[in-house]
């Protein structure tokens, strides 16, 4: 058996990839409003994340969500 390490992406290419996210889905001028607010604010993404996802959902429900708003969206 190999133990193969996990190397975290470079921050650099994090946020160029999360910008371009951002930017492909949301617009340059909303990314930038969301960049602002997140930095404006101060946000406890561990308390957005328990808000944000039900508590009770199960992966498998997750992913049929995430299917059926990609299909839905034209993704």
């Amino acid at each position: 058996m190999t133990n193969t390490a996990y190397a975290p992406t470079a921050t650099a290419e994090l946020m160029s990839r999360g910008m371009e996210c951002l930017v492909k889905n949301m617009g340059i001028v909303d990314a930038e409003y969301f960049i602002a607010a997140i930095q404006r604010e101060r946000f406890d993404y561990t308390k957005w994340h328990q808000e944000y996802f039900a508590q009770d959902e199960t992966v498998e429900s997750f992913l049929q969500k995430a299917v059926a708003y990609a299909k839905n969206n034209g993704k």
